[in-house]
């Protein structure tokens, strides 16, 4: 078997080849794998790494299949992330097998890719209630086990708490090794780079796994992700990678020490033939690339890098959906599904109401259509925020820049300062991560950058990290934007419209999912900014509403006003400016003023009506509901909606209950 190489600039070997091990396969094909002799399968045998060390090697890749099958069986009825952790079934089972966790930290980039990791630790019999209200969570959660070292939601956070934890480890005296592994989509983050330039500056024994799939969500772009796939081909196009591949043989059959002639005459071209020169040039040792799902040579690789000093980086190939063949042939569908047919990986359910997602981008893209000044701009989520149309019909004015939220913003926020009108699509959690570039380079210059963010509120079954929850709190505080959630999906493409117009930042926040089954207007037309919308008078009370729960509102208003109760519902529309004159009118009017948002209630929108009427000498009674402050778990959207007293049954409690005192 090839022996494993190392990529250096002093020795410019050519990639890893993998060649089968005959007397692997011939040991594999001798010995009868025990546990099926007895009828219990591999799996069945694990629940600890500690167990998972005493399989032989040859019985690893049967294994795998195994665990392959459980989390594609799981995932069809839980839904969840498939096609990346279907790549990385080898590599988690490959470092627990070398490396002695959890005394040996292993922190996982994301969490797309941590299925496997959570089946090996105890967590098999729990499998099943994967993403479930009560059940563990589809992400490392450390509060779950101690085998999560640290939590992960949001990419490209693993070196850098690697880092963390490695100097904690040295200066309480423990010398474990510490692993992260990373996605080739995370590592285009600024904050990678930050990660991988501080462990190159600490030189400390810090290993980095480089999953390179050449896919985040959907394919990977930019220069990084070119450079990656030129190092996983080895090169093999380049003029000079034949003969720089015959230097290392020369040198090795050289008695004279010095190479620095030769050094000297390959330099000029190393940062376009080294493999792995960006790497070494921080301080990294590299090797690879390596088959990830060849599992025998993984645990021989690993073996040898366990005892290496200093930072090393190991890069692995491995294939999203790997082992499934819909998730192979589509692997940015199946990313994140829903419950699925496995024989077909066709959806168990449809739903026939358009998505907020599809209606914003079929609206920007007709908006576009008739205004050259329109650009789309997202961060690695085409398929995700809709922007899939808009690529395919204007792909000159579509931009795709990676996992790389600040940059995408201070992007748009330069094509702003030029006359461009930037829609920048990205989630309400992930917008999260360019907060500053928000406030500062787009607000304060008040700059026309439209903020479209998708996956507002209660999202579901990811939890979390990835709860849309603080988008209203954190940029209400921000000058000179506008900030504004449509009631259904109609009013979506109308707001839309109206912030292409307005010459200022705005943000749109609208929720995850199927929309209200509204029909759509063919004309576009324009929402007087700061004006809220009165859905159903009322004299006794007013259910105030923003985004996804004005619907709640207007039917709880309905249900009090049939019982006798005059209640009326009014749509808040706009958080800022918010509707002064309508709330000091219902105050006027009203005993009681409820006000129902999908975000945390400290600094939400019904802060905003409690600001609004702090002056006003009015008796009138407000009662804010939201979420509390405090993290919410994963779970379907109803339940979490009931459980956080989101429902109409819990606003009709609410209010009825609200209404004996007045």
């Amino acid at each position: 078997m090839l022996e494993l190489q190392e990529n250096t600039k002093s020795m410019r070997l050519p990639p890893l080849v993998f060649t089968p091990n005959p007397m692997l396969e011939l040991q594999t094909e001798e010995k009868e794998d025990e546990a099926h002799n007895c009828g219990e399968s591999l799996l069945d045998q694990i629940r600890t790494p500690c167990d998972l060390k005493q399989l032989r090697i040859h019985q690893l890749p049967i294994l795998a299949a195994e665990i392959r099958q459980l989390i594609i069986e799981t995932v069809s009825k839980t839904g969840g992330h498939l096609a990346s952790n279907l790549g990385t079934v080898e590599l988690a089972i490959a470092l627990h097998y070398v490396f002695d966790t959890p005394a040996d930290k292993l922190i996982w980039d994301v969490g797309h890719q941590a299925y496997t990791h959570k089946i090996l630790t105890a967590r098999k019999d729990r499998f099943g209630t994967l993403r479930q209200i009560g059940g563990i969570s589809g992400f490392p959660k450390p509060a779950e086990s101690r085998y999560d070292v640290f939590g992960a939601g949001h990419s490209s956070t693993s070196v850098s708490a690697a880092c963390g934890v490695l100097e904690a480890c040295r200066l309480n005296g423990n010398r474990n090794r510490v692993v992260a592994v990373i996605g080739d989509g995370a590592l285009m983050s600024g904050m990678a780079f930050e990660g991988l330039n501080n462990a190159g500056a600490l030189q400390r024994d810090l290993i980095v796994i480089l999953n390179d799939n050449q896919m985040s969500i959907s394919a990977n772009v930019g220069a990084l992700s070119s450079y990656l796939a030129r190092l996983a081909a080895g090169d093999a196009d380049h003029p000079y990678s034949e003969k720089l591949r015959l230097i290392p043989d020369e040198l090795q059959s050289r008695s004279d020490p010095d190479r620095s002639t030769v050094d000297k005459a390959v330099e000029p071209i190393s940062s376009i033939s080294d493999p792995g020169g960006i790497f070494a040039d921080l301080g990294f040792r590299y090797f690879g690339p390596c088959a990830g799902h060849h599992i025998e040579h993984l645990v021989k690789h690993l073996q040898k890098i366990k005892k290496m000093g200093g930072p090393v980086m190991l890069h692995v190939l491995t294939k999203k959906g790997q082992g499934y063949p819909p998730a192979e042939a589509r692997p940015t569908r199946f990313h994140g599904v829903e419950a699925f047919d496995p024989p077909s990986g066709k959806p168990a359910k449809t739903n026939s109401k358009r998505s907020y997602t599809a209606v914003f981008g079929d609206a920007l893209t007709r908006i576009a259509v008739r205004d050259s000044r329109v650009v789309a701009i997202t961060a690695g989520m085409a398929t995700g925020t809709g922007l899939d149309v808009f690529r395919r019909e204007l792909p000159d004015r579509f931009y795709d820049v990676g996992i790389a939220e600040p940059h995408a913003v201070t992007f748009a926020a330069g094509m702003a300062a030029e006359g461009l009108r930037p829609v920048v699509a990205i989630y309400s959690t992930f917008l999260q991560r360019a907060y500053d570039q928000v406030l500062h380079d787009v607000c304060l210059q008040n700059l026309p950058v439209v903020f479209m963010l998708d996956r507002a509120g209660l999202v579901g079954e990811d939890g979390p990290t990835h709860h849309g929850l603080f988008d209203l709190s954190y940029l209400r505080s921000m000058p000179n934007l506008i900030l504004m959630a449509p009631k259904d999906e109609n009013e979506l493409q109308h707001m839309l419209y109206t912030a292409i117009r307005l010459s200022r930042p705005v943000a749109i926040r609208y929720p995850r999912g199927a929309g209200e089954g509204v029909a759509l207007d063919r004309q576009l037309c324009e929402i007087p900014v700061g004006k809220a919308e009165i859905v159903l008078p009322g004299n006794d009370v007013a259910i105030i509403g923003i985004g996804s729960m004005v619907s709640t509102a207007s039917e709880a208003a309905a249900r009090l006003s049939a019982e006798g109760l005059n209640c009326g519902a009014v749509n808040g529309r706009f958080i800022k400016p918010i509707d002064d004159e309508t709330i000091r009118q219902l105050a006027q009017q009203c005993r009681l003023i409820v006000t129902i948002e999908e975000n945390v209630l400290p600094g939400g929108f019904g802060c905003a009506v409690l600001e609004s009427l702090q002056h006003s000498r009015q008796n009138v009674r407000i009662h804010c509901m939201g979420v509390p402050d405090a993290f919410v778990e994963h779970g379907p959207q109803k339940l979490l909606r009931r459980k956080m007293g989101l429902s109409r049954e819990n606003v009709v409690k609410t209010v009825k209950q609200l209404s004996r005192f007045l």
